[in-house]
C-alpha cells in the first residue's frame, strides 16, 4: 500500500497544487504519506533492533536503498541531477544527523528498549523543528498552532509513560 501511493505521488511534478477533497492539497496529502511510510520505518527499525543488527551495516543498506530510490525518482521525472554546493552541505548534514538518528534508535532497541516508550520519546523532535520553522521562516504563530503543538507534545509524553 505506502509502495503504491509513493508511485502515484512520484508521477506528480513538482509544482502540481492538485486538491484532494475540498480542504486537503498535495503538500498535506504527502505529509500524510510521509507520516505512514516514516510509521512504518521507525517500526523496522524496532524489528531490527529486536534482531541484533549491527547498527552501522544497517545504515549503510538502508542507505544504497535510500539513494536507490533517489535514482528511480530521477528516471521516472528525467530530470538531471541537480544541486548547489550549499544545499549539498545542507544535504550532508541531513545525512550525519539521520544516520546518528538511525544509530541511536536501532542501538536503543538492540538493548531492550520498548517502543512504546522511545517511539514517543523521539517524536518530540517537533519541540526542535517546529520552533526553527518559525524562527527561520517566519511563519506565522497562531494560537491554534500552539495549542495543536502543545496538544502533540503532550499527548507523547502521556504515550510514553
Amino acid at each position: 500500500m505506502p509502495s503504491t501511493l509513493l508511485a502515484a505521488f512520484v508521477i506528480l511534478r513538482s509544482h502540481t497544487q492538485i486538491r484532494i477533497g475540498e480542504h486537503m492539497n498535495t503538500p498535506i496529502a504527502l505529509a500524510f504519506l510521509a507520516l505512514i511510510a516514516g510509521g512504518f520505518v521507525t517500526f523496522i527499525w524496532k524489528l531490527a533492533g529486536e534482531h541484533q543488527v549491527y547498527g552501522p551495516s544497517y545504515i549503510i543498506v538502508s542507505s544504497l536503498c535510500f539513494c536507490l530510490v533517489g535514482l528511480t525518482i530521477h528516471i521516472v521525472q528525467r530530470h538531471p541531477f541537480e544541486l548547489s554546493a550549499q544545499m549539498s552541505v545542507l544535504a550532508s548534514l541531513g545525512g550525519i544527523l539521520g544516520g546518528i538518528v538511525v544509530f541511536a534508535m536501532l542501538l536503543a532497541f538492540r538493548l531492550g528498549g520498548q517502543g512504546s516508550i522511545l517511539f514517543p520519546i523521539a517524536s518530540l523532535g517537533v519541540i526542535v523543528s517546529v520552533p526553527l520553522s518559525i524562527i527561520v521562516f517566519r511563519e506565522p504563530v497562531t494560537t491554534t498552532k500552539l495549542l495543536g503543538l502543545g496538544f502533540g507534545v503532550t499527548s507523547i509524553v502521556f504515550l510514553s509513560r
